[in-house]
């Protein structure tokens, strides 16, 4: 069997269809002989999460979310998932390895009555504490245990999933991509500054991010390495940020939302890429531009992503890290020049949705395999 292709029809259960993973899907479609259908339902709206319908290569079938309570009591039941099934009979089923989706067991038992194989995906499994934590932590495990094979972004979670009793050799490394291996050759650009270097931010501006932060980092530099600072997005914090900056420091410039060529100038024209806060994948985009990446710590997936030969990684609320960070990068243009190689070599040669569609193939030829 080629292992670059999957010969059957494949469905894949998302809770949430997000906009960034559309690309993904697609690329995942055209390596499957039978084709990819995807269904998903609608966010909460508090949730802010950018959701699309809007799928190229791949079916898309809505279902209906039933969402209850909130936090660490969140559910979810999805009406229509064995529906679905039913109607596409696939040889294999991907779902999100999460026991707070009540229907997902009713679709792995649809599955195993058929005697087909099905794939958990998921961020790992992090150690329990609290109040009945080694209930939930069976819990767990019972929910893994009928699993044919694991995929989950890193080491950390594969790790996480084997502590459980997982078998490992069923546990495989998908790092998360959000773009394609690039086809444009690492941009050039000057081994010094030209003129004030260059930081820039992308992406939805929303608490979370931190951007608040940048603009203080930024503002509290020594006067020979202030930036020049361009955000590019839009969204709740536009207005509350643009009156921070101009507080604090007034030169920082808000452009907008960005999309395709303009958004590919913007990269093109930067020395160092920032994301102070959590979330945010336009990261991987700079990386492919060859920008160094300063970025707040998130869940462990991003360690393959930005290691210190191309950035620094933070704790997204520490002020005094992230002036630290700036200061270092903004000292060195020649070191920094260096490190954006680095970032163009890691999302070409190693985490790019190519390589992630690759391990999903060989997760699920792994289950066909007897």
């Amino acid at each position: 069997m080629n292992p670059a292709r999957f010969a059957g029809k494949l469905a894949l259960q998302q809770r949430v269809l997000t906009a960034y993973r559309a690309s993904f899907f697609d690329v995942l479609a055209q390596a499957c002989q039978g084709g990819l259908s995807v269904c998903a339902g609608l966010p909460r709206q508090q949730e802010s999460i950018a959701a699309t319908d809007q799928l190229h290569y791949a079916e898309f079938v809505p279902v209906q979310n039933m969402q209850l309570f909130q936090g660490p009591f969140y559910l979810c039941y999805q009406r229509g998932l064995t529906g679905w099934l039913e109607d596409y009979s696939p040889e294999a089923l991907v779902v999100e390895a999460n026991p707070r989706y009540l229907a997902t067991q009713a679709a792995i038992r649809w599955m195993k009555r058929r005697g087909k194989p099905v794939l958990g995906w998921g961020l790992g499994a992090p150690p329990l504490s609290g109040f009945l934590s080694s209930l939930r932590q069976s819990r767990r495990s019972a929910f893994l245990r009928p699993f044919d094979a694991l995929i989950t972004y890193s080491k950390c979670g594969a790790e996480e999933y084997a502590r459980l009793g997982f078998p490992e050799d069923r546990i495989f490394v998908a790092p998360n991509a959000a773009v394609a291996r690039p086809s444009h050759p690492l941009p050039s650009r000057p081994a010094g500054f030209n003129g004030k270097p260059a930081v820039l931010f992308v992406g939805r501006l929303q608490a979370r991010k931190r951007v608040d932060l940048l603009l203080q980092a930024c503002a509290g530099l020594p006067e020979t390495l202030r930036p020049r600072l361009v955000i590019v997005g839009d969204g709740p914090e536009r207005k509350p940020l643009e009156g921070l900056a101009q507080k604090v420091y007034p030169v920082a410039e808000f452009p907008g939302a960005k999309h395709g060529e303009e958004l590919a100038a913007y990269f093109a024209a930067a020395d160092l890429f920032v994301l102070p806060g959590t979330g945010g994948l336009a990261v991987q985009e700079a990386m492919s531009y060859g920008l160094p990446v300063i970025m707040g710590q998130g869940d462990g997936t991003n360690n393959q992503l930005v290691k210190t030969e191309n950035g620094w990684q933070i704790r997204p609320d520490d002020l005094s890290a992230l002036s630290g960070s700036l200061q270092s990068a903004l000292s060195d243009a020649s070191r920094l020049r260096g490190m954006g190689a680095e970032s163009y070599r890691i999302v070409k040669d190693e985490i790019n949705l190519e390589k992630m569609v690759g391990v999903f193939i060989e997760a699920l030829n792994s289950v066909l395999v007897k």
